[in-house]
């Protein structure tokens, strides 16, 4: 039978190139430094059930909470009859699932349809939304081009999916009367058991094989596309936000990483800790920071990937909401987009992007000799890092937990501490915390007060 060898060809080919396009992700995430995964499992595993299963955080806004639970929901399920539609692919049978499961397949398939009928609903609402309502948050400078056209993609594909379903599903229903040695009963199904004769009963049985099939092979065609297309949208989400909040930070909301080597040697001048041994003293300055992906942890990279582009982090974000340049959304976007173009870099092996101090025969480049002249700092300007005040509001308001504070803290760092660079008028600020120990320029010590207590 041809039928059952191409859908086997089929998903054979998707299987393939998902492990080809899923592994080049996950090798750019691990482009970025190790960073130990510790604190309360029990925590992490709630994390990923409320947020990313619950979509806890969706539901600060109702509205597009409730539309998108439409469509989440329904993805969710519909994969139940995906499972049958794979069954019968690789058989050649048709409903192989319903003379086993009698009146509750008819309830199952009635629930996916109902759920189907409201995810494209709401698919039609955020059409409307993105194009004609032209919501605030969709418009910005970072949203233009490919980002506006791949959440419109998605939609329309949403739509084929759903058109696929009642189209195999309504004339399904004619023909389990017309061809019952074909196609069992489903009992009466709550959407197609009316919509079929309503749009298809005039038609006849060869008309009905011919929409029935075109409906089957619509809905496996988009659900392969869509899985194959993933790893270039932003939808990627749809898996990653899962890991992305079982591994997303513990420490309370504001705590920022600790620098091991600047703390001990402020403790150093203060004379409340040990000076290194003069056996690990060097020449070589130190690099604090990150000024490109590899100096970003893997789970700096993961939230990058995981990123939803919903942009409520820059609707919350002060600065942007008084005219600054800075977009927390963007931010993650960049480094996203860094971590794609240092990843095809490394895998084309091109010399040129080895460091010159690395380069010799049989020097295979990597991520630790990689430079090929650029940096986030490329795709993210000294201006919007200056304009974060570290308030946290997009930290909050991420519904998949990604903090876009961190990457930007480590950015400031790398330009502070390494490249001595920075805005002009924090120079007074440094200077007074060094000299003084207080962010305040006043002639006495900070803890003088302490002094002529005691004296």
């Amino acid at each position: 039978m041809a039928a059952p060898l191409i859908f086997t060809l089929l998903f054979a080919f998707t299987v393939w190139m998902s492990y080809r396009q899923y592994g080049r992700i996950i090798r750019n995430i691990r482009l970025g430094q190790a960073e130990a995964i510790t604190g309360d499992r029990l925590q992490r595993w709630q994390n990923m059930a409320f947020v990313a299963f619950g979509q806890k955080k969706m539901f600060k806004n109702w509205i597009p909470a409730i539309l998108h639970l439409f469509i989440y929901v329904a993805f969710l399920l519909t994969q139940i009859e995906l499972l049958e539609i794979i069954a019968d692919g690789f058989t050649g049978q048709h409903r192989l699932f319903a003379p086993y499961l009698g009146g509750f397949y008819t309830f199952l398939i009635s629930f996916v349809e109902v759920l189907s009928l409201l995810a494209l609903f709401a698919t039609v609402i955020f059409l409307i939304r993105r194009n004609v309502l032209n919501v605030s948050r969709f418009q910005n400078p970072e949203m233009k081009g490919w980002p506006s056209r791949d959440a419109n993609l998605i939609l329309l594909g949403e739509i084929l999916l759903i058109t696929g379903i009642f189209s195999m599903n309504g004339a399904d229903t004619l023909l389990q009367t017309l061809d019952p040695g074909h196609y069992p009963p489903t009992g009466p199904l709550a959407i197609s058991s009316w919509l079929g004769p309503w749009m298809f009963g005039s038609l006849d049985t060869a008309t009905l094989h011919l929409i029935e099939r075109g409906g089957w092979w619509l809905h496996l065609l988009v659900v392969f596309g869509f899985i194959l297309y993933l790893p270039f949208s932003k939808h990627l989400h749809v898996f990653f936000a899962f890991p992305n909040t079982y591994f997303a930070r513990l420490t309370p909301r504001g705590q920022m990483e600790n620098m091991p080597a600047i703390m001990n040697e402020v403790k150093s001048m203060m004379g409340v800790g040990e000076p290194a041994p003069d056996g690990e003293m060097t020449d070589e300055l130190p690099e604090f920071g990150a000024n490109d992906i590899t100096g970003l942890s893997w789970r700096n990279l993961l939230e990058a990937y995981s990123c939803t582009e919903c942009g409520r982090c820059t609707a919350v974000c002060p600065a942007n909401l008084t005219g600054k340049k800075l977009s927390p959304r963007k931010v993650v976007m960049s480094i996203r987009d860094r971590a794609e173009e240092v990843g095809a870099k490394i895998r084309s092996g091109d010399p040129e992007c080895i460091k010159p101090e690395f380069r010799g025969e049989g020097v295979v480049l990597n991520a630790k000799n990689f430079d090929d002249g650029k940096s986030l700092f490329d795709l993210i300007s000294p201006e919007e890092i200056h304009a974060c005040t570290t308030c946290n509001a997009c930290v909050e308001a991420c519904p998949v937990l990604i903090n876009p504070l961190e990457p930007i803290l480590k950015l400031r760092r790398y330009e502070i501490l390494t490249q001595s660079a920075g805005p002009a008028d924090w120079l007074p600020l440094f200077n007074s915390l060094e000299n003084a120990g207080s962010a305040w320029q006043i002639a006495q010590d900070r803890d003088q007060w302490t002094r002529e207590i005691q004296s």
